[in-house]
């Protein structure tokens, strides 16, 4: 495995990279600051290692038939939210938002729910979504 310190003299990643075999490799910790603060949609983070994939192919740096990637930072797929906790966790963001510019509000959305059902916690979202739209001030 290629660890930070062999980026610093391994021509093969300067090449890659784009960077002359003068030049300074980025700071590794400046990596793992970007991927907290920014890479917050998994989404991206694949886009990202789609893309890095390609040019590597384009430039013919990668032989091999399959890639392997470190996946230690990344959420896996199968551990994700169930749709009712991700409507739950939007539904609380909404709110959130919303009392921050006018806590009256507390009064005009729905009354939270208590069951499991996916179905009943989908039109309480699309009740809180109702309650603002009726707000002018807060929908604009």
């Amino acid at each position: 495995m290629k660890t930070p310190k062999t980026s610093k003299y391994d021509m093969s990643f300067k090449y890659f990279l784009d960077i002359a075999p003068e030049e300074l490799v980025i700071n590794p910790s400046s990596l793992t600051k970007f991927r907290k603060l920014r890479l917050k949609d998994v989404g991206l983070l694949d886009m990202l290692i789609d893309k890095t994939v390609e040019i590597a192919l384009e430039k013919e740096l990668i032989k091999s038939t399959f890639i392997i990637v470190d996946a230690t930072h990344t959420r896996a797929r199968f551990n994700q939210k169930s749709p009712k906790e991700f409507l739950m966790e939007k539904s609380k963001l909404l709110r959130k938002a919303v009392y921050q510019i006018n806590e009256v509000m507390k009064e005009k959305f729905p009354q939270k729910l208590t069951t499991d059902d996916v179905i009943e916690e989908l039109a309480y979202c699309q009740n809180e979504i109702q309650a603002v739209e009726n707000e002018e001030a807060i929908r604009e």
